[in-house]
């Protein structure tokens, strides 16, 4: 039934009502009746259809009550991020990562310790000439640390951050408080906040148990504002960076007025990976001021797909963080002139896997001093021998013996004073 027969409808019954009865003849009003019973009967049968369509059947099963709910659950479900490993935050396309571990070392020494810092100091080993006395055991889990990286898409890539902490603190006053690692936003090859020193070779430092590493490598966390431009297919990329001037273990220098400025360039090959670097820098006293420069270079080379050879060189004045073991530079107290070291570093290491659970480095690191600093240090030694395995995924038990040799200038008398390292350090880590 139609609207028009709806319409029809009410229009005979508006006009059965309105007519004046001396106006109609019996036979007519009759046939009129008639009409208007039949039209009614329709709209009746339509009414009933209509009825008969919009009637749903009783669920027994609750079907449609949990379709319900999935829906609404899934709203808030936590799905799989953009980044290994991450989850997506409800109502969200930032994609967040949690990671970290627990690590414990246990180290002895053969010789003197290096005092104040649990792990390798060779720069302060004791001298023989003090004959300190030998052997110490020490449990510590400083290292442990815990992290966070985010991913968010946008219409010109990806926004990425990171916030990193572990627990170490050099200093025998410090130990077991919370440390800042890494701190950083990066978006379209803009890197702004604190991480490594872009003059650091990270790629081609071997690993090691020991926290410090070996000596004769730039060392450094920096704050600063970084731009990256690369090629993946070409395999190469391109650095600049303006990083904060102050160094961590400073000897004096303060206000620095000019950034620490680094340029470098990384190149990638199917027989391994070299990468060029340089360093501006300057340090202040109340009466000086004077600029140094560092070089580096560092290269990697697959002997077999298990067998990995690296190297790194650089040459640095005046600056500690920017090479492990440096004198840096010192101010004269009484003129405020500035003496800076032109300090030598080099690293070599051999990376062994032998299987998909035991891995191995030999490593060696030396650094040479040119200039006599209050420390005095000539030369700096140090070897690394370690085997690390894996028993099952996500826990490390790890084992290093650790020599060096520290060499100081000349005294005086010609005598030069040395002190040597000698430890075993075991390590446990557990990863989340």
């Amino acid at each position: 039934m139609t609207k028009k027969t709806v319409l029809a409808l009410a229009a005979g019954l508006a006009v059965l009502g309105t007519l004046p009865a001396h106006a109609q003849s019996s036979k007519e009003l009759e046939e009129l009746r008639n009409e208007i019973r039949q039209l009614r009967q329709e709209l009746n049968a339509l009414k009933q259809q209509k009825a008969a369509e919009s009637a749903k059947p009783a669920d027994s099963s609750g079907w449609g009550e949990r379709i319900e709910q999935v829906e609404l659950k899934q709203k808030d479900a936590v799905v799989a991020g953009d980044i290994g490993g991450s989850f997506r935050l409800p109502g969200s396309d930032t994609s967040v990562r949690v990671y970290g571990f627990a690590e414990v070392h246990a180290i002895h020494d053969l010789q003197a310790w290096s005092s104040p810092d649990n792990f390798t100091n060779l720069q302060g080993q004791p001298l023989k000439s003090a004959s300190p006395q030998k052997g110490r055991t020490k449990f510590t889990a400083e290292t442990s640390r815990f992290g966070f990286e985010t991913a968010t898409p946008t219409g010109q890539g990806t926004f990425s951050t990171k916030l990193e902490a572990d627990f170490y603190s050099y200093g025998g006053g410090n130990r077991n408080r919370l440390r800042l690692r890494h701190a950083y936003g990066e978006y379209a090859g803009f890197l702004v906040g604190q991480t490594w020193s872009t003059f650091m070779d990270l790629d081609n430092l071997p690993e090691t148990v020991d926290f410090n590493g070996p000596i004769g490598a730039p060392f450094s966390r920096r704050t600063m504002v970084r731009y990256t431009y690369g090629d993946p297919k070409a395999r190469y990329k391109i650095t600049a960076a303006l990083e904060d001037p102050e160094d961590q273990f400073g000897s004096g220098s303060a206000n620095e007025r000019m950034p620490q400025v680094v340029a470098r360039f990384d190149k990638g090959f199917d027989w391994g990976a070299i990468n060029v670097r340089g360093l501006a820098h300057e340090k202040r006293s109340a009466t000086a001021t004077k600029r140094g420069f560092g070089l580096g270079i560092g290269a990697s080379f697959k002997i077999t797909d298990k067998d990995l050879l690296m190297g790194q060189f650089a040459r640095v004045d005046g600056d500690f963080d920017q090479m492990y073991g440096s004198n840096g530079y010192s101010i004269d107290s009484t003129t405020g002139e500035i003496t800076f070291d032109k300090n030598l570093g080099l690293v070599v290491g051999y990376a062994k896997t032998f299987s998909d659970q035991l891995r191995g480095t030999l490593a060696f690191g030396m650094n040479r001093a040119k200039t006599a600093q209050d420390i005095g240090n000539r030369t700096l030694r140090q070897l690394h021998l370690n085997m690390i395995y894996s028993p099952f995924k996500n826990v490390e038990l790890g084992a290093e013996y650790v020599w060096g040799q520290r060499r100081l200038f000349p005294d005086g008398a010609g005598v030069e004073d040395t002190g040597t390292l000698s430890r075993i350090d075991l390590m446990g880590r557990y990863s989340f």
